[in-house]
């Protein structure tokens, strides 16, 4: 075999690699939300695939593992679309850390609504083992990002963080746009002690 066909076998092992990578989340994502994860097995999903055992386990350690991959891809989306409306924000030339926050807050919120299914997968509590952990570390991560929007303001970012993470659960289960634009018009008035306090005295 000449080095140039050598590429081209590879190339094309490495395409349906991937496309049967891409067929095993596919069929693991509908497999979870219509049955939950518990009662979700490995052969469900390569039959919904129409893949092999071996496939699966070639490009997953297991259930557990589609699971996982399934969550951190939806929030890679979810952090793409929070970062390019908080750039977006300021591109517009928003300096409010407030008003920034609130066109993340948005993204993040529309996207829980274009991708519902998935979810509400992830906050019904029906996970692998471990999921629950991943989640704190994830709002833990997410404090620490609102932390450095709003600086020395700690309890704000407590109030805003928490707020949001409540609305998200609503939302996403009640499928109301409408509910989603009163929380963020609500979390944009919050203001720190410090200001309120200005503001009273002045």
């Amino acid at each position: 075999m000449s080095d140039v066909e050598h590429v081209v076998t590879q190339s094309r092992t490495s395409e349906r690699g991937a496309a049967t990578r891409s067929s095993l989340l596919a069929a693991a994502r509908e497999v979870f939300v219509s049955k939950g994860f518990a009662e979700a097995g490995v052969t469900d999903v390569v039959a919904r695939a129409e893949a092999s055992v071996g496939s699966l386990y070639h490009h997953f350690s297991g259930k557990a593992d589609l699971y996982f991959t399934l969550f951190e891809e939806f929030q890679a989306r979810q952090s793409h679309r929070t970062k390019q409306a908080a750039r977006a924000a300021r591109a517009d030339g928003e300096s409010d850390p407030m008003r920034v926050f609130v066109a993340a807050a948005r993204a993040y919120l529309d996207g829980c609504l274009e991708d519902r299914e998935l979810a509400a997968l992830f906050l019904r509590g029906d996970g692998p083992p471990g999921f629950d952990v991943v989640m704190r570390d994830r709002l833990r991560k997410w404090a620490q990002l609102n932390a450095a929007l709003f600086e020395d303001e700690p309890a704000l970012v407590v109030v805003i963080t928490g707020a949001l993470a409540a609305a998200v659960s609503e939302v996403v289960l009640s499928g109301e746009r409408a509910l989603a634009e009163d929380v963020l018009a609500i979390i944009g008035r919050i203001r720190p002690v410090t200001s309120a306090t200005a503001a009273s005295s002045g």
